[in-house]
């Protein structure tokens, strides 16, 4: 018998012309994302392609707007439509959407801007819930580039170290010429980590981010120790005055590898992007190694989101 799920997954009938994203797409949507201007990790073009294995993400314009839809068990849920113009008929469209499976309209990654919109729009209609485990961490960009200060004596002791242990290493900006040799070492960190939850789907992600590193506009940096590639990290601009960091990868057997390439990958931002103000690192996904982490550079802010759920009319 039909998981109730597989059936609605069969007979719905869609309300908006979605389609998978493909790199195709990256013009026409991130003409949009530019008229948002959204500092959120959600509203990026290579994350839609990149994670699309995991969340089976369907795109399509609708008007000046983006309708989004990311599945999970077979159930719908949906990205706030950034972009401009009315509202209201997105919403409803998008509500339609959701009925076609059986499910009310569920909204995630809002922001408080959104949020407002949404109120505006429908007043009274939304139930919203913080989502913790989805705040993006951005960091003022002048922090990373210098470690300065009393909180981040621990970054720069380990930094020190890496200096004392390797006298012969090297930072580099990432080109294609230099791709296969960070894929080579991804595939090394690789084995050491495949009793991750989330690593399948990042590996799948990486994949793709390799592949089409040029054309979807990408910059990365790389540390090499005595020609040895022990780090790299990957990234691009966001929106108007901040950076996202996509991927980050060292050897943590190598004390000091983590911070230095985050160091040494701000610097390079800061020096050929000047007008970049703030690094968004993205969220933690509630892992508690990528929690720890990121919470010790002490972010500057937690980008909240809220998950929206549209009430029963």
């Amino acid at each position: 018998m039909q998981s109730q799920n597989s059936c609605l997954t069969q007979c719905k009938q869609p309300a908006i012309p979605l389609a998978p994203a493909r790199l195709e797409d990256k013009q026409w949507i991130d003409r949009i994302l530019r008229l948002e201007n959204a500092p959120s990790a959600d509203f990026c073009f290579t994350n839609i392609l990149i994670w699309d294995d995991r969340f089976r993400q369907q795109v399509a314009p609708l008007g000046d707007r983006l309708a989004f839809k990311l599945m999970s068990d077979n159930v719908p849920f949906y990205a706030f439509p950034v972009g401009q113009g009315d509202l209201t008929p997105v919403i409803e469209a998008l509500t339609q959407d959701a009925a076609a499976y059986g499910v009310p309209l569920e909204i995630r990654g809002i922001l408080e801007k959104h949020r407002g919109e949404l109120e505006a729009a429908f007043p009274g209609q939304f139930d919203f819930a913080l989502a913790p485990d989805s705040f993006d961490y951005v960091y003022e960009i002048e922090k990373l580039v210098t470690l300065a200060g009393k909180k981040l004596h621990a970054k720069r002791n380990h930094i020190n170290r890496f200096l004392e242990n390797n006298p012969v290493w090297s930072f580099e900006p990432i080109t294609v010429r230099t791709l296969p040799a960070c894929a080579l070492m991804s595939c090394e960190w690789s084995h050491q980590h495949q009793n991750q939850v989330s690593f399948y789907n990042e590996i799948d992600a990486l994949r793709k981010t390799f592949d089409n590193f040029d054309a979807l506009g990408l910059e990365g940096g790389l540390l090499r120790l005595e020609n040895r590639v022990i780090a790299f990290t990957i990234g691009e601009q966001l929106n108007s005055d901040t950076y996202i960091i996509h991927f980050e990868k060292a050897f943590s057997h190598i004390q000091g590898a983590y911070p230095l390439i985050n160091r040494e990958f701000a610097r390079y931002i800061h020096e050929t992007h000047p007008h970049i103000r703030y690094i968004n690192r993205e969220e933690d996904m509630g892992i508690e190694s990528l929690q720890k982490a990121k919470r010790s550079y002490y972010p500057d802010l937690m980008l909240e989101k809220y998950t929206a759920v549209r009430r029963n009319p």
